[in-house]
C-alpha cells in the first residue's frame, strides 16, 4: 500500500488492548497511512479482539463478520488481539472474510508484504495521546493460575517492561493523568532479576512526569504496607481490588489467596489510615461449587463493606482452565438471579455514595467539553462528573458538587 493508503480500527475489550491498538495506529501513521472512522473508505481494516470469555469471542466474530459487509473490494481485514492468538488456526479456516491473522503481532507490514510478521507490541512507540489521560500497560503476562483464567496460556509469563521504556512512554504521551494497567500490576518487576518488586520507584517516577497515577487490577495479596502508604499518599488514593469473591473455600477452588475476613480487614485498614480512599472490584458469579452459603456471605460483605464501585460477572466456563474440570456447575437461571441481587443492592450503594459527595469541594480533571472526574473515577469504568462548559479541557478544576443522578455528579463554579 502506498502513502496516504487508509486503515479503519476496531478494538474490543480491556484497557490493555486499547494500548495495544494505540501502538498499532502510530506504526500505521508512521508507514505513511491515515486513518478513516469509514470501513468502506479503508485499505486496510485491523479488528484488535478480545476472547477472554464467550461473550468477548461472540462480540469479536459478530464484529469481523459486520466490518466484512461494509468493506469495499479492494480492502484487507486483518485479525489481531486476544482471539487471533488463542484460536488463530480456526479463525483462517472458518472466517474466509479475514485476510490474515497476526496474533499479537502488528499487521503493518502488511502495507509492505504479503508475510505479516509478529512484532513486539508491549516496546512499540506510542504517539501523544488525544485525551488529557491514557492508560499505559507496563507489563505483559500473568505468572499466575487463577482457575477460571485462561490468559497465561496464550499471553504467556509475566514479561516487565523498564522503567525507562515506561518514563519515555509517559513524557511521549503529554497527559495529566497517567492509568497503569498489566495482568498482575503490583507484581510488575518480579520478573526482572532477584525477585524485587519496583511498583512503587515506578509510582514515583511517573508522579513527577503528571498529576495523577491511579493503578488498576490490584491482586489483595500484593498490598503490603509499603505499597498501601504509596497508593494512601498520592493525588489518587483509588484502590481497584481483584477479590472475585468472598467464601475462603470458593476461593481456594478458584486458586486464590483470600477470604471475608481477610479482605474485611485490608478493606478497614485502608481507610483508617486514608478515609478518603476509594474502593472499586469484581466479584464472579455462579463459578462451580458456590453455594447459596457463598452466595449470602457475599451478599453480607458487599452490603456491609460499602465499596464505592463493583462489577458482577456470570462465570464463564473457558477450556484448558482448571474450572472447566470442575464439578458443582450452577444452573444458568440462578446464576442470574444472583447477579440482579447483587447488581441492584450495589447500585443502591454507589448512587448513596454519590449522594453524600453534594455540597462538597471537589478537584476535577475536565476529560472533555462538559465532561470530568474527580480522584474517585476511573475513566471509561466508573461515573462522570458534569462540569461547567466554561470549565478548559485538559485543565484541573475546583468545583462544588450540586447534585447526584445514579453513579454520575453534577457540579458548578465555585
Amino acid at each position: 500500500m502506498e502513502n496516504g493508503s487508509k486503515f479503519h480500527l476496531v478494538t474490543l475489550g480491556c484497557p490493555k488492548n486499547e494500548v495495544d491498538s494505540e501502538k498499532i495506529a502510530g506504526t500505521l501513521f508512521a508507514d505513511g497511512m491515515e486513518s478513516t472512522d469509514h470501513p468502506d473508505d479503508a485499505d486496510l481494516i485491523v479488528v484488535n479482539t478480545c476472547a477472554f470469555v464467550e461473550e468477548a469471542r461472540e462480540e469479536s466474530i459478530e464484529t469481523i463478520l459486520s466490518l466484512a459487509e461494509f468493506r469495499n473490494e479492494k480492502s484487507k481485514i486483518v485479525v489481531t488481539g486476544c482471539l487471533a492468538e488463542r484460536y488463530g488456526g480456526e479463525i483462517q479456516d472458518s472466517l474466509p472474510e479475514v485476510d490474515h491473522v497476526a496474533g499479537f503481532g502488528v499487521p503493518v507490514s502488511l502495507s509492505r508484504k504479503t508475510d505479516v510478521p509478529e512484532l513486539d507490541l508491549l516496546n512499540l512507540p506510542r504517539p501523544a495521546s488525544d485525551k488529557p489521560w491514557a492508560y499505559l500497560k507496563i507489563a505483559e503476562g500473568c505468572d499466575r493460575a487463577c482457575g477460571y483464567c485462561s490468559i497465561p496460556s496464550f499471553r504467556g509469563p509475566q514479561r516487565s517492561r523498564s522503567i525507562n521504556a515506561i518514563i519515555e512512554e509517559v513524557e511521549a504521551l503529554q497527559v495529566k493523568e497517567v492509568v497503569l494497567v498489566a495482568q498482575d500490576l503490583a507484581a510488575y518487576g518480579r520478573d526482572q532479576g532477584v525477585g524485587q518488586k519496583s511498583i512503587i520507584p515506578l509510582m514515583e517516577e511517573i508522579g513527577e512526569k503528571v498529576e495523577w497515577v491511579r493503578l488498576l487490577y490490584l491482586y489483595p495479596s500484593e498490598l503490603n504496607t509499603q505499597l498501601i502508604e504509596a497508593i494512601s499518599s498520592s493525588a489518587v488514593p483509588y484502590y481497584d481490588l481483584s477479590l472475585q469473591h468472598v467464601s475462603s473455600p470458593l476461593l481456594r477452588r478458584m486458586k486464590r489467596w483470600g477470604g471475608d475476613e481477610k479482605f474485611r480487614a485490608l478493606i478497614s485498614r485502608i481507610r483508617e489510615s486514608c478515609p478518603g480512599a476509594v474502593f472499586r472490584s469484581n466479584f464472579i458469579v455462579g463459578y462451580p461449587g458456590e453455594t447459596e452459603e457463598d452466595h449470602d456471605q457475599l451478599i453480607d460483605f458487599v452490603r456491609e463493606m460499602q465499596l464505592d464501585w463493583c462489577g458482577f460477572f456470570s462465570f464463564s466456563d473457558e477450556q484448558h482452565t482448571y474450572a472447566s474440570g470442575l464439578d458443582g456447575k450452577v444452573d444458568r437461571s440462578l446464576v442470574l438471579e444472583r447477579l440482579k441481587e447483587l447488581t441492584s443492592m450495589q447500585d443502591e450503594i454507589t448512587s448513596l455514595k454519590r449522594d453524600s459527595l453534594i455540597g462538597e469541594k471537589v478537584s476535577v480533571l475536565v476529560d472533555s467539553r462538559g465532561v470530568g472526574r474527580t480522584y474517585r473515577e476511573a475513566p471509561e469504568i466508573d461515573g462522570i462528573v458534569s462540569v461547567p462548559d466554561s470549565c478548559k479541557v485538559g485543565e484541573f478544576v475546583d468545583l462544588i458538587v450540586n447534585g447526584a443522578i445514579g453513579p454520575d455528579l453534577e457540579t458548578e463554579l465555585l
